[in-house]
């Protein structure tokens, strides 16, 4: 979708988080790629708001680290660096690995039912040309994981890092091949967490989240080296 079909917003209750939601999406979905310079005018032109709600969700995607302040530029969109990426990967694979091995020991039989109609519905979204559905559909996956890990801290985190992880997965679904071993893990994850198997349902959510960390690194390496050309 190009930025001229993007849909006007509707004017909402809470105009600032609308606005919020409404970059934030643009940015992980690559309408607004990472480097380019957010010009005010022309976003209030495009939402057809005002300045001040505008600059505050600026500031709130800021402490998100979506959107830096450059002096004499303005906001921009943050990039993640190879070594910000690691690091954010080696804590997804701690906090996602327990999370999964808690989920198999104490989700309900509702909750596992739930978690693989979400399954279901990755494979279905995974033919879907819009990545911006795939991304939803492993989001979902997430939420349920999450919601029966019975820990609400580990939740609290990585929703917390929910928007640069989804970044992160959009790089690494980005080689084709990685899509199809991404819903094979998932599928033997959901497998071991029937099972009630919380140690297997750990190594599997790690290796999975070790996998997409190897299939993203290859890929910036890949830029990287590239634009050095």
């Amino acid at each position: 979708m190009s930025r001229n079909e993007m849909p006007v917003m509707s004017r909402p209750e809470t105009l600032r988080g609308h606005v919020e939601s409404f970059l934030r999406e643009a940015i992980m979905n690559g309408q607004f790629a990472p480097g380019e310079r957010l010009v005010e005018r022309e976003l209030c032109e495009l939402l057809q708001v005002s300045r001040p709600p505008l600059r505050e969700a600026l500031r709130k995607l800021e402490a998100e680290k979506l959107v830096v302040i450059v002096p004499h530029r303005g906001p921009v969109v943050a990039s993640l660096d190879i070594a910000e990426a690691r690091e954010l990967y080696a804590l997804r694979a701690l906090l996602e690995g327990y999370a999964a091995s808690e989920f198999a020991r104490l989700a309900s039989s509702k909750q596992i039912a739930q978690l693989e109609t979400a399954v279901k519905n990755l494979h279905k979204q995974a033919s879907n040309p819009d990545r911006r559905a795939l991304i939803e559909a492993k989001s979902k996956i997430y939420d349920v994981l999450l919601g029966g890990s019975g820990n609400r801290l580990i939740t609290e985190v990585l929703h917390g890092l929910l928007t640069r992880i989804n970044l992160l997965r959009a790089t690494s679904f980005s080689r084709p091949e990685r899509l199809h071993e991404s819903l094979a893990e998932i599928d033997e994850l959901l497998q071991r967490i029937k099972e009630r198997d919380g140690e297997g349902a750990q190594r599997l959510a790690t290796l999975h989240i070790k996998n997409a960390e190897s299939a993203a690194l290859d890929m910036m390496e890949s830029s990287a080296g590239t634009k050095q050309e």
